[in-house]
């Protein structure tokens, strides 16, 4: 198992860009993409766009990375019990059938 950084390190490798040539891409600099790769920032949501693009994978494979990492990261922090992920699998479920003619993520 990877972390969104690794992954985004991975796909920068096999593209055989360096830190320096993704980062301009995204319109970020070296030493922020180094801090995405290495956990230790969040990458602005704003970015995934540009970040698909660059490293040629589809936004949505993508937006399943970061976000799946961003949820972890919360169930870590505050210590959530096993059965948190259900219910948020649930709720999905429920937001989807509730609001399928509401807007998409911004990305």
């Amino acid at each position: 198992m990877e972390s969104f950084g690794g992954y985004i390190k991975r796909l920068r490798i096999i593209h055989g860009l360096n830190q320096t040539e993704l980062a301009a891409k995204v319109g970020l600099d070296s030493g922020g993409l180094s801090k995405v790769e290495n956990g230790r920032k969040i990458l602005k949501e704003n970015k995934l766009k540009s970040l698909a693009k660059a490293l040629e994978v589809d936004i949505t494979e993508l937006t399943i990375e970061y976000l799946s990492q961003k949820f972890a990261e919360d169930c870590f922090k505050y210590q959530c019990p096993e059965s948190v992920f259900q219910l948020a699998q649930e709720k999905a479920k429920y937001y989807k059938s509730t609001k399928v003619k509401q807007g998409n993520l911004n990305l």
